[in-house]
């Protein structure tokens, strides 16, 4: 059963929160939210409202990878995941998973380097172990990919979204290494890019300023 991006970033939300928050877990519709918009350790960074949330969330709950908890005297609803029983994964690997599914594609190191107290890995070797079990899964959870010229290491993704959309991450991703910018280009680009940033925060500082005068 292939999810959508969204349904995969809200997933990856609820299991992280899980194992970082466990107080503050299962989690609100405002919770939720709020960490699938986070701006550090995501990859896309998001922006989805509550409603959108909501509605990822209903088509997650008939698919069966998400429950509502009606909690005694809490005025919200809130929710978890299923994966753990959904695909009989233990915590290292639903770490593992949990964090391609936050971060994009990784190498064992990376993924060992950022899992934090999602998981205490020993070793490179352990997540190495991990992930194979989810490439072994039928139908599998995750792939290795071809590595790319120039590289040392092997790079993972999850196939939630489907082998397609995986086909076409790989063919952007050999696309951008294939096309070497000289340094100096790039960094009249960043240049270009930061100008056109600072002229569009001052625009927006105007637009406030003339909007707050209203009420002034």
């Amino acid at each position: 059963m292939l999810l959508d991006p969204f349904e995969v970033r809200v997933l990856a939300v609820l299991a992280e929160k899980e194992a970082l928050t466990p107080d503050n877990y299962p989690l609100s519709l405002n919770a939720l939210t709020n960490g699938c918009n986070q701006l550090s350790s995501r990859d896309p960074v998001m922006s989805l409202s509550e409603e959108m949330v909501q509605e990822v969330l209903q088509r997650l709950v008939d698919k069966k990878f998400v429950s509502e908890v009606r909690q005694a005297g809490a005025r919200v609803v809130k929710y978890e995941h299923r994966m753990r029983m959904k695909w009989a994964l233990e915590q290292d690997k639903l770490a593992v998973l949990t964090l391609l599914m936050l971060r994009g594609t990784q190498t064992a190191g990376e993924i060992r380097s950022r899992s934090g107290r999602l998981h205490d890995f020993a070793s490179v070797a352990d997540v190495e172990a991990a992930l194979q079990f989810l490439i072994d899964k039928y139908p599998p959870l995750a792939a290795r990919l071809p590595r790319a010229p120039g590289t040392k290491e092997a790079r993972y993704a999850h196939l939630l979204c489907g082998e397609e959309m995986l086909e076409r991450l790989e063919t952007a991703a050999g696309f951008s290494a294939s096309v070497e910018t000289p340094r100096q280009d790039r960094v009249a680009q960043l240049e270009a890019e930061v100008a056109l940033l600072r002229g569009e925060l001052e625009r927006l500082s105007e637009q406030f300023d003339s909007f707050r005068k209203q009420f002034d």
